[in-house]
Formats: structure tokens, sequence, C-alpha cells
């Protein structure tokens, strides 16, 4: 899928709540940007509240409802942009550049595959099994957090169609203990998988790039990245590639093949 152009969107606030331990689910209404943006594109929110930082926060999506005419942005609070974020009420009003980014892309002729999501990478792992349940590709998932509490998406990849979810904690507060490469090396020698999608900590994914290399599984990666302008300009998000070479986060990707990356 051929990504469309970024463009400014005034948007409100229709609901903003928390869905875990640190973790907020808001959702916007953004009628011309639902009707538009794809599943592995992001946002760049402007948060108000604070003059002094003119940046805005690269946000991943979990869906898009164009006959709502809203966006779900399931996200972490880790800094002062996102505690401001987590602030916003109902009614109020900002706006987001988007959509940004190249979507997650379905290779032609896959028939089965597998979800790794890490921490609040599930978010736009979430679209991605929307658009894979759209689809007719039937999925696996596996789901790690810190612990319980920190824990969200695995009831909505279970609607959505998945075969499998497979839950991980580092505490075991919730599923098993250990690591998201642990369950999928696991699913990888039970199952034939045609792709895997993954997002998460990056040495998360090295995991899974590493893991799927070694079955001969293609690897889609959608790499995280402080994607400050949303369309290459500011150079802040460049991503080591294999080559040699630096590939622009938020314009190039933020989906890459596994291969491409220098891990």
């Amino acid at each position: 899928m051929t990504a469309v152009a970024t463009g400014l969107h005034d948007v409100v606030v229709a609901s903003n709540e928390p869905v875990g331990d640190g973790l907020m689910r808001v959702v916007l209404s953004a009628p011309t940007l639902a009707a538009k943006i794809a599943a592995g594109q992001f946002v760049d929110v402007e948060v108000p509240g604070d003059a002094s930082e003119i940046l805005r926060v690269p946000l991943s999506f979990s869906h898009a409802d164009p006959d709502a005419g809203t966006i779900e942005i399931v996200y972490a609070v880790v800094g002062g942009g996102t505690s401001r974020l987590a602030a916003m009420a109902p009614g109020d009003a900002t706006t987001i550049v988007g959509p940004c980014g190249n979507p997650w892309p379905l290779p032609e002729g896959a028939s089965r595959a597998c979800l790794v999501a890490g921490g609040v990478g599930v978010t736009p792992v979430v679209a991605c099994a929307r658009m894979l349940s759209a689809s007719g590709v039937a999925f696996d998932a596996v789901v790690g957090a810190q612990t319980s509490e920190r824990l969200w998406g695995v009831e909505e990849l279970d609607a959505l169609g998945a075969g499998r979810v497979e839950v991980t904690t580092d505490d075991g507060t919730a599923g098993r203990r250990g690591f998201t490469t642990d369950a999928l090396a696991e699913l990888l020698a039970d199952g034939s998988y045609d792709v895997v999608f993954t997002c998460g900590p990056e040495v998360m994914m090295a995991g899974v790039a590493r893991l799927c290399r070694e079955s001969g599984v293609r690897c889609l990666v959608s790499m995280e990245r402080m994607m400050c302008c949303g369309f290459g300009a500011c150079g802040t998000c460049n991503v080591a590639m294999a080559d040699g070479s630096y590939k622009s986060c938020c314009k190039d990707g933020p989906v890459f093949d596994a291969e491409e990356v220098a891990w």
C-alpha cells in the first residue's frame, strides 16, 4: 500500500482513560484522518500546556474507525508530553500531523502470520491484527509486558480472531514468566508462518528478527524513534541499515524488513 499525503488535522478528544498502570487510551475525533490512515502508520500530536516543548509527540494508533470518524491510540505515560496528553479531557482540542510513515505491508500470498508485541508496541500490532483479520489472514500472537498491570491488547487480539495469544510478563503475574522471544521460538517450531510482524523494545525486535532468520520466515519490524516532524525534515529518527546507510524512520519506515536493519 502506498502512503497517502501527510497533512495537519484539527482534532478533539472524545475520551481519554487509563487501561493499565501507566497506560492510557485516547480516542480522537478526526474524521478526515480516520478515513485514510492505514495500519502501521502513525501521527504526531501537538500536546498543549508547555510552550517550552515545541516538538510533537509521535504515537501509533490501534484502531481507526472511518464510520465514527475516530482514531484510538493506546500510549504509555513516560514524560512531559504524554503526561500532559493524559491530562486532556473530552472536548479538548489540538492538532495532529498525519498520516505519517508507511503502513504494514501484507506480503503477497501470505495466509498465516504471527504477531509479536512488547510493551506499548502492542498498539500498532493490534492495528496490524485488524488488517490481517479484514484480509482473511490467520494469525497467532505473542504479547509481552513488564507486569499484568501494564498488559493491554490480549482481549482485542482475541476478538479480532487470533488463533492463539501467548502472554509473557517479566514478573510472571500474567501468562508465563519470561520473554516474548521464548514464546515465539515455540510457535515457530510448532507452526508454519509466512510472515512475522513485530513492534516493541529494539532488543526484543532484534531477537525476533534473529529467530525468524533462523526459521526462514520473513520478519517485518516497526521501529521506534523520536519522529519529531513526521515527514523526514528534522533528521532525528535515523535508522542504521545493514548496508551501512541510514534511513529516516518516519519517512522510509517506521516499518522495515528486519533484514534491512543493522541490529
